[in-house]
């Protein structure tokens, strides 16, 4: 056995290991003078994602030490694109001066960044809100699941909490929030779509009980209970899962902030019956900020978005996820776009709108105490707009903006604070000095007299010594070794004044220093320091000047986003010929002459406007509440579906609509079944995608929900096709009774029109001229009468022998069905299986008797006796 030991660690890598070990899982930025390093595993795996070099230098325990490293005044870049990874980094600060360490300098981890954390303006997405989530449950596989829900959104100081009873309800608000971390209890049996999310943080169960959770939320917010948040008690807060991930949530920011954080001051309550229902596949299928392909620009966001500042941005995305139900507050908001357009004021409100920084995550920072200089000089510029904003706002007459300007608030003193106190162009950084303005402080005026215009003193200094003792060449100078003196010729020594103290002898003069110049010693050599100190102390009142005024100064940001949105509302609705939509409680759609957004705006041709008319009643008739469109590929059906149910959701955040008209009654859920896709991470097929959500359309949609179907059934063989989608559209009508809108290349369908069914036929229109096929994009009344395919597949640049094949079959094909409906014989007989009727002749005996045999329950000579009987039968 060797007796030789393993060679120990240097103390810097103890040091690295001991900080290391705090944070296994955690990328651990190293300070080192003018690097972050990163070592061992952490080096290979930055130097990987980062395309940084890896090096080795050194060792230590015997092994060559691998190290990759970033410069501290770079390494925010750096830790944006790994936070964008989904990777989280510990920073491990020197939180000793070098200077005066004896041996190695102490580090500590200061904060820790992960996706869901950040505050730091560079490594956010200023337009999009940066979310971690907690998610607790209760329940079981077999008896299904409840969950709840709570995220923070930290740079924006928001937190809030929900229940949902389903996992599709689940990933119904994973798809709108997005949020940027998931934090989940460390157990299994969670839904697939979970599993495939970026940034999952697994955490030990017990950080998800109830109990400690309340006791933690109580302890934060300073409470004797909760039920001032809506979370305790009644129906909401009965199984406690929200407090739960509240308690979860807060716990892991604390853990990772390493610091208060005050601007978390309350919890809202997300009641999922306050808004429109739209799950994942409605909002992928309606494109509202983002496209399959990942495009974010030819988006209902793109089209919708004209608002000026991050803060409003933001607001707007918010909004567009969760339409609302509430008539009386949309009809503030449309009456306040209304007013703007009306009275003009939309374009003052937005020029204003363009000398506006973000001043809610600026709030943020001064809440936590991050915020830099600059962010405080946008601070200022900001508040110094407001009274120009009341001024512009005072003789709106409307409710909503009213109430806004109200929000705004006075902020007079802290105003006059920050403009009295900051300078006019403050640098990047409070180390850099001359953050605070002159004639702020006397103390720091003087310090900075001191530190420039240290010559000037000591030539005055030199006039007055001279006059004084009557020594012509006193000289008053300076060196790094013995700082100031005064300087005397030896044959002037003797003439020196009394209280000059010799400082040092020459060859042919003497040096001295008097009290006044020993004074002024100190105050310039550390008058640059002092200045420094003194300036960040000051710039620390001034935080806290601040955070004494937190809280309207956020309702103050909250109504600056809610004005640019609005304003943003008015310039789309001028500019792209929207109007305001009317919403009652009378039952049905009826839309004129309505446009889909993001098509318009990306065709160059004209858009070809199309009515809806759904539910509701003319005179004593029920209007239908099922369309059954068909027509052409390319025709323009899905357009004209999509377009109505944006045109009702953007009804619904408070905005215009692309109509002449939209008079919409309540609804409570968008509900969509669009495209072709598989779902392979799950083992779903293209056909059972299709299946799984217009299952979840036919168990969720109620009268009051809109429902887009389009092309059920083209998944799977032509007669199982046309069963499924005949039944669905039966179920839709006859059970569900929603607003529906059904394209279908099944033209048996039409036949579903029928008196009292609810049901009617509408079609898109082409023409076809010669050898080229036009698409009108109207939609007219009753079914199409062709598909059109043969058309459609030549405009794709199918070859031409393809086409003559395919045109010789279809007419094989055609004659076929002809004379097999002339002589009654079955569809079948033919080759290629053909659409048939809708009404299918009644199953003969030995039809009913095969359905009632279960093979595998028959003994073989059971199975053969049942063979003679079906045989006798036919």
């Amino acid at each position: 056995m060797s007796t030789e030991k393993t060679p120990e660690h240097t103390p810097l890598m103890k040091q690295f290991f001991s900080a290391k070990s705090e944070y296994p899982d955690l990328l651990l930025f190293f300070r080192m003078g003018d690097f972050y390093e990163l070592f061992y595993d952490d080096a290979r795996k930055a130097a990987r994602l980062l395309d940084i070099t890896l090096t080795q230098r050194g060792s230590s325990g015997g092994a060559p030490i691998p190290m990759a490293g970033v410069p501290v005044h770079a390494y925010e870049g750096y830790l944006a694109r790994l936070v964008a990874m989904g990777e989280s980094v510990a920073v491990c600060e020197q939180i000793g001066d070098p200077a005066l360490a004896k041996g190695l300098v102490e580090r500590k981890v200061v904060r820790v960044v992960t996706p869901g954390t950040v505050t730091d303006e560079a490594l956010l997405n200023e337009r999009r809100d940066t979310l971690l989530m907690a998610v607790a449950r209760k329940g079981s596989a077999s008896r299904g699941w409840r969950y709840g829900l709570a995220w923070a959104d930290l740079a924006g100081g928001r937190f809030l909490v929900n229940e949902v009873d389903s996992d599709d309800a689940l990933e119904a608000e994973l798809s709108r929030l997005e949020p940027a971390e998931l934090l989940l209890p460390d157990e299994d049996g969670w839904p697939p779509f979970l599993q495939q999310r970026n940034s999952i943080r697994r955490r030990a169960p017990w950080l998800f009980d109830a109990d400690s959770g309340r006791r933690q939320l109580l302890q934060f917010f300073a409470l004797r209970d909760l039920s001032g948040f809506g979370i305790d008690g009644g129906a909401f807060g009965k199984s406690g899962l929200a407090i739960a991930a509240a308690g979860a949530l807060l716990g892991y920011v604390e853990e990772t902030q390493k610091q208060r954080l005050p601007h978390l001051t309350a919890i809202v309550v997300e009641s999922a019956s306050d808004a429109i229902a739209m799950n994942a596949a409605t909002r992928r299928h309606l494109e509202l900020d983002t496209r399959i392909d990942g495009d974010a620009g030819n988006t209902l966001l793109g089209v919708l978005d004209s608002t000026i500042t991050p803060m409003g941005g933001r607001l707007l995305r918010r909004w567009l996820h969760r339409p609302l139900r509430d008539r009386n507050a949309l009809g503030q908001r449309h009456q306040a776009v209304a007013t703007l357009l009306e009275q003009g004021a939309d374009a003052g409100l937005r020029e204003r709108f363009r000398a506006l920084g973000d001043l809610e995550r600026i709030l943020t920072r001064v809440a936590l105490r991050s915020a830099r200089p600059r962010d405080l000089s946008t601070l200022r510029d900001g508040l110094a707009l407001l009274p120009d904003l009341r001024t512009l706002l005072a003789p709106l007459d409307s409710p909503r903006l009213q109430a806004l300007a109200k929000d705004l608030g006075e902020h007079a003193e802290t105003a006059h604070l920050l403009a009295s106190a900051v300078a006019e162009q403050p640098p990047l950084k409070l180390s850099d000095g001359g953050v605070i303005a002159a004639d702020y402080d006397a103390e720091l005026d003087e310090l900075r007299q001191l530190s420039s215009n240290a010559d000037r003193f000591l030539l005055d200094l030199e006039v007055r010594e001279r006059e004084s003792s009557g020594i012509p060449t006193l000289k008053v100078g300076y060196n790094r070794v013995h700082g100031y003196y005064i300087e005397i010729s030896k044959g002037q020594a003797g003439r020196a004044p009394v209280h000059y103290t010799r400082r040092q002898t020459l060859t042919n003069a003497e040096r001295y220093i008097t009290e006044e110049l020993k004074s002024f010693e100190d105050k310039v050599l550390s008058a640059r320091e002092r200045a420094l100190s003194r300036e960040k102390l000051l710039y620390e009142g001034l935080l806290d000047e601040l955070n004494a005024n937190l809280e309207p100064l956020k309702r103050c940001a909250a109504a600056l986003s809610e004005l640019d949105v609005l304003a943003g509302f008015a310039e789309r609705a001028q500019a792209l010929d929207w109007s305001a939509p009317e919403l009652r409680d009378e039952p049905g759609l009826h839309i004129q002459r309505g446009r889909h957004p993001v098509v318009e705006a990306v065709r160059k041709e004209p858009f070809e406007p199309n009515d809806l008319v759904l539910g509701g009643h003319d005179g004593d008739a029920e209007r239908p509440r099922m369309l059954v469109i068909t027509g052409p590929n390319m025709g323009g059906k899905s357009t004209y579906m999509r377009q109505n149910a944006l045109i009702v959701l953007l009804a619904h955040i408070g905005s215009f609509v692309p109509a002449a008209r939209a008079v919409i009654g309540p609804i409570d859920r968008i509900l969509t079944r669009i495209g072709a896709g598989d779902d392979l991470a799950r083992g779903q097929s293209t056909f059972m995608v299709e299946m799984a959500e217009t299952s979840y359309i036919l168990h969720h949609a109620t009268a009051q929900s809109l429902v887009l179907m389009d092309e059920i059934g083209r998944g799977t063989s032509t007669y199982d096709g046309l069963a499924l989608a005949d039944a669905v559209a039966r179920h839709l009508a006859a059970v569900n009774r929603c607003y529906t809108l059904f394209a279908t290349h099944y033209f048996e369908l039409t036949a579903l029109s029928e008196p009292g069914s609810g049901i009617a036929n509408v079609h898109l229109d082409a023409v076809e001229h010669g050898d080229t096929l036009v698409f009108m994009h109207a939609v007219k009344e009753g079914a199409a009468d062709r598909s059109f395919g043969l058309q459609v597949a030549a405009l794709a640049g199918l070859p031409k022998t393809t086409l003559q094949q395919a045109r010789r079959r279809l007419a094989e094909l055609e004659q076929r069905g002809r004379e097999t409906h002339a002589a009654g014989m079955s569809p079948q007989s033919l080759d290629q299986p053909q659409q048939i009727g809708l009404f299918a002749p009644a199953p003969s005996a030995a039809q009913e008797a095969l359905a009632a045999l279960d093979p595998d329950e028959l003994t073989p000579k059971q199975a053969l006796e049942a063979l003679y009987r079906l045989k006798s039968l036919l």
